[in-house]
Order: C-alpha cells, then structure tokens, then sequence
C-alpha cells in the first residue's frame, strides 16, 4: 500500500483453487448460520424489547456482538483491542476500509452505525444493519437539517453512533480528510455540553505472501467475490482497533475543529 492509492484502480481478483473453495463453502455455511440464527433471535427478543424499552436497546446489542465475535473466530482473523472504551453518553468516528469494520468496530462496544442509505437495500447486509439498529443517510447537503435531528435523537436516548467521515472506504494504507458536515450535530444544545466523542483506528494487517490491502474494500468492488477471497484464505492475518483517548466536545471551538482533532487521532494510529 502506497500513498498514490487510487480509488479507482480495482484489482482483479485471484483465482480460487478447489481447496480454497472448500474452505469458502465450510466458512460460509457456518459464518451464514451463526448470522442468520442469531439474526432470529435479535428480532423475536426486539418484539419485547420495543415495547418496554423503543429506542433503547439493553438486550440485543449483546447478540450483535456475539455474532461479531464469532465471525473472526469462524474466518480465523485475530482481532485485537488497544486503548480504552469511552463509557457514558458519546460518538465514535473512525477510519473506514472494508465491511469486516463492522464486525471490527461491533465485537468489543456497542454502538450503532450511520451508513449511505443505499447499504439498506443490500441483500444480507442491508437486512442485518436494519435489524441492528443502523441509521440510514442520504449524503446530500439539503438533507443536513433532519439529518442533525436524527443524530441528536438517537445520541439523547443514549446510543453510541458510529460515523465514517472519510465518506468512503480506502485500501487501509491511509486516512482521508475527515468531513466535518456529520460533526455539526455534536454541537446541539444539550448535547455539546455532555457529549464525548472518541476516535479510533483500524489497522488491517494481511496474511503473509499476500497484497498488504488484501482486507481492504473500496470503489466498485464486488462484495460477494471479497467476501470468498476473504473465506478462502488459508491463513489469515489480523485487525487491531486502536481506540484513542475520547474528547469533550465542548472543548473545541466548531464542528471543523473537532473534525481536524479527530482525523489526527485516526491517523496517528496508522
């Protein structure tokens, strides 16, 4: 990985050998069950917990971290944690560079993601980030004010958002200018004075003998074909989350300077 990355150069994938399909098909079957049954559970228990709790969840996000748990021991991918998790009423924004970010990010802490709308749509992945609690976005600047109330009511009933602003995922070899637009809602009144936001980092170490972005998922790459390069490896390498010290919102003059602070953060994990 360089820091010429180009996010529109794709490379191909390379070929799967028989034993690699079996691995595919042996990870997949029990990455698919482990998913999807637990994905029945997280909705007949949402079906008690909506009426006693709505928007607050203290039951399910315990199965959503179980399932992401379980996916790196399934794929055989290391997953290891630095730093300390911010407790209380916060944010966390981080750097964005495969869908294994949301196992990643998900394992360890509780929170809840902000995606493109169009990821609602997706088969399998759509339907998981609904049933979770995924907040769906349109990135279009006449939809900044509700967005901004949606963010406030999610963060006031408690939940820990989770934010991309790179606005898009990279290779994993570096972390883009962060985009302060999604920062804005940080600094409503009665939450500036209270809210922490903490920036963390993804490192993505590939497997040996391979690519170093082997882990990285960007542009118009197919997510099933990552998907069984990813399955069929046969050995893995490791994703370490770096989480940096959290930062009181109020101590910063904007939603530009907040922004800045956390892009560095980020960065400095690299």
């Amino acid at each position: 990985m360089t820091l010429g990355w180009d996010p529109d150069i794709i490379p191909d994938p390379k070929p799967i050998p028989f034993t690699g399909w079996i691995r595919v098909f042996l990870r997949g079957v029990l990455l698919f069950t482990v998913t999807f049954g637990s994905l029945i559970i997280l909705l007949l228990l949402r079906l008690i917990e909506r009426p006693l709790y709505g928007d607050r969840r203290p039951i399910t996000p315990h199965i959503t971290q179980f399932v992401c748990r379980s996916a790196f021991i399934i794929m055989g991918i290391r997953h290891t944690v630095h730093g300390k998790l911010m407790e209380g009423q916060g944010a966390v924004v981080s750097n964005h560079v495969s869908w294994l970010d949301i196992f990643a990010l998900n394992a360890r802490k509780r929170i809840y993601f902000v995606s493109k709308s169009e990821v609602a749509s997706w088969p399998g992945i759509g339907w998981l980030a609904r049933a979770t609690g995924t907040l769906f976005i349109k990135r279009d600047a006449r939809e900044a004010a509700s967005q901004k109330e949606l963010f406030e009511a999610r963060l006031q009933v408690g939940h820990k958002l989770l934010f991309f602003p790179e606005g898009t995922s990279t290779d994993g070899s570096l972390v883009l200018a962060f985009k302060s637009t999604l920062f804005a809602a940080f600094f409503a009144d009665g939450l500036r004075e209270t809210l922490q936001v903490q920036p963390v980092t993804l490192r993505y170490t590939a497997p040996e003998g391979v690519e170093s972005w082997f882990y990285g998922w960007w542009g118009k790459m197919e997510f099933a074909s990552h998907l069984a390069q990813t399955l069929a490896s046969p050995v893995q390498g490791q994703v370490e989350v770096i989480y940096h010290d959290p930062v009181s919102v109020a101590d910063f003059a904007d939603r530009k300077a907040l922004a800045k602070h956390c892009e560095l953060a980020v960065r400095s994990g690299l």
